[in-house]
């Protein structure tokens, strides 16, 4: 094996627990759960009890939302916002486009999308959980808005026509599956031409071998995610072109604590979390990228 090939083994690898079929399994029962509880705003990247905080909270100062933002939306979508970033912000969404949101969630990215891409545009939320395509839909409704499609199904394997799409967005999504590569061909495929994709997502530093084998780690969305310029090349060798970090976020103990939470001590929490928080280990950023 050349050189070349064995970085590109190296970079398609997945380093799981368990296996790519535990993951996924794991991810999909974790936010099932999210999905079928009654609305506490717990996610991988935030945890707001209410939803005067998810509005004054971190998720408005440190996410990316504004405040007028998640006031325009259902409260429910608000504060199960289960992201790391306004994939929003650097999109410039234009009216009669077509957006897809990998990992839709409760919906809050679909919803602020809808109302940018007007009656003559469409939103496609896609999820594999069920249970959350439920919350998404009931937010929807509850909305007034008619412009959005949910769909189950992966990231991996798209239900999407190909080339139908104009934006993708997505938000602390990827980084949760165990075949980066196919996540980013995918979404080359369901692009028009000329079509882009401004996602948020997860990026680390030197993160430890002991969270890495956490799978708690790995659905609070920090253990499966990549080094930023792995993240980046992954996505250039899927076929995008002026690939660009446009925003990045390193996150503070509290940030990383919510996320590696579950199933310890409080103290050896915060332990690992002040680790990788000094370290700068964990951090959001914003990739735009054309096709």
């Amino acid at each position: 094996m050349n050189k070349k090939e064995s970085a590109e083994k190296e970079r398609t690898s997945c380093n799981c627990p368990g296996g790519p079929d535990k993951i996924k399994s794991s991810v999909r029962a974790h936010y099932a759960r999210i999905g079928s509880a009654e609305p506490k705003g717990s996610s991988c990247c935030q945890t707001a009890p209410t939803f005067e905080d998810a509005i004054k909270g971190k998720i408005a100062k440190v996410v990316g939302y504004s405040e007028e933002e998640l006031a325009s939306i259902p409260e429910d979508a608000a504060r199960n916002a289960l992201g790391c970033g306004n994939p929003l912000a650097f999109a410039d969404v234009k009216e009669g486009e077509v957006v897809l949101d990998i990992g839709s969630g409760a919906g809050i990215d679909v919803l602020l999308a809808s109302r940018k891409v007007g009656k003559g545009g469409k939103v496609i939320g896609l999820d594999m959980t069920p249970e959350m395509i439920k919350r998404g839909k009931k937010n929807v409704e509850d909305a007034g808005i008619g412009n959005v499609e949910f769909r189950v199904g992966e990231a991996e394997a798209m239900p999407v026509e190909d080339g139908i799409v104009d934006l993708i967005i997505s938000n602390c999504v990827i980084n949760l599956s165990p075949d980066k590569k196919k996540v980013f061909t995918e979404a080359y495929r369901v692009l028009k031409p000329g079509g882009r994709m401004l996602i948020s997502d997860i990026v680390t530093h030197n993160l430890p071998q002991n969270i890495k084998d956490s799978m708690n780690a790995w659905v609070g969305c920090v253990a499966g995610a990549l080094g930023e310029d792995e993240y980046l090349l992954i996505i250039k060798d899927a076929g995008f072109k002026n690939v660009e970090v446009v925003g990045k976020v390193t996150f503070d103990e509290n940030m990383v604590k919510r996320m590696i939470g579950g199933g310890e001590g409080d103290d050896t929490r915060l332990e690992k979390a002040l680790t990788l928080a000094k370290g700068g280990m964990v951090s959001s950023i914003k990739v735009r990228a054309w096709k």
